[in-house]
């Protein structure tokens, strides 16, 4: 077990060993599993739907939680390549091309309606919404927009470290990972200050929030950090034994929820930051939590399929 040092110099605990006995994810099996594509990535939670996008072809689909039926397909001038967010009504995605763009899509009536040509710096990047604002990294020198959702004009550029591509907003502010080097940056939501900057584990990229703390996927070595909100100091982190690019991490539960290809899920406890299982196997990459569920795509598959949360616990907790 390998000792860590936080960003201000304090020594951690130990990190949790790694499951000795992976599960196969054959063992949870899906109330419904919905194809959408050739590929299948990037899931977004909004109250009455799930919205997940697809390349072959380049789209977004809508899916009622109440039935677990596809609904709606919205086709895209672009690849949804840079995640996805839901706020103003509307379902919000980055579209990789020559030039990059954002689209907007009108969360009741499943159309496209707006095409902004603010894009994002680069795929595997995020988005995200605040109180009153889209937010998206443009460009790998780190500038980070504040658009209008109604206009899409930028409102502000907060500038963050290089090499930052995917920014959460929690509690006020807005965390944006640097899958560049090893960092997390804070920015306060209402000014657009920066509040300073966290060292994390290499590559950190996808991040979640919950139990009072950001906790970081980081690609570098496959490993969890997990830093505290109010201090922005990092607290623990745990080693998870997924390297590499893709994945996704999401809270729910009490527990955090990561997704790598081959290992589609592993589950991290919130109350002792404790890795308590894994699940090998075909599937995984990206995942979302809501509607008491678990949305995990197979990318390579092209389908999204729907796990009930409680029965991941069971499973998780179970010898």
């Amino acid at each position: 077990m390998a000792l860590y040092v936080s960003a201000a110099g304090t020594r951690l605990s130990a990190d949790s060993s790694l499951v000795a006995h992976p599960k196969p994810i054959s063992q949870l099996r899906p109330t419904a599993v919905v194809q959408l594509g050739k590929t299948a990535d990037w899931v977004a939670i909004a109250p009455n739907a799930v919205w997940v996008g697809s390349t072959g072809p380049d789209a977004v689909h809508r899916i009622d939680p109440k039935t677990n039926k596809l609904v709606a397909t919205v086709e895209l001038a672009g690849e949804p390549c840079a995640g996805l967010a839901v706020g103003f009504g509307s379902v919000w995605i980055p579209l990789c091309g020559r030039p990059s763009t954002l689209a907007k899509v009108d969360g009741t009536r499943n159309v496209v309606s707006a095409i902004f040509q603010t894009g994002p710096a680069a795929g595997e990047g995020g988005i995200t919404t605040s109180t009153d604002s889209v937010w998206l990294v443009t460009d790998a020198a780190g500038s980070l927009a504040r658009i209008d959702p109604d206009t899409g004009a930028v409102r502000q550029i907060v500038h963050v470290p290089p090499g930052s591509y995917n920014p959460r907003f929690s509690d006020g502010r807005v965390w944006v990972t640097r899958a560049d080097g090893a960092e997390i940056t804070a920015v306060d939501a209402s000014s657009g200050a920066v509040l300073g900057t966290t060292r994390t584990g290499p590559g950190p990229r996808f991040l979640t929030s919950g139990a009072g703390s950001i906790w970081t996927f980081n690609q570098g070595d496959g490993s969890l950090s997990r830093i505290d909100a109010h201090s922005r100091q990092v607290t623990q982190t745990i080693a998870l034994g997924t390297p590499g690019h893709g994945g996704d991490i999401a809270f729910g539960a009490g527990l955090v929820w990561t997704t790598m290809p081959k290992v589609p899920l592993s589950a991290v406890s919130a109350v002792d930051s404790k890795l308590l299982c894994q699940w090998v196997g075909p599937g995984g990459d990206s995942l979302g939590i809501g509607h008491n569920a678990l949305w995990l795509t197979d990318y390579h598959g092209g389908t999204v399929s729907r796990l009930e949360l409680q029965d991941a616990v069971t499973h998780c907790r179970r010898p």
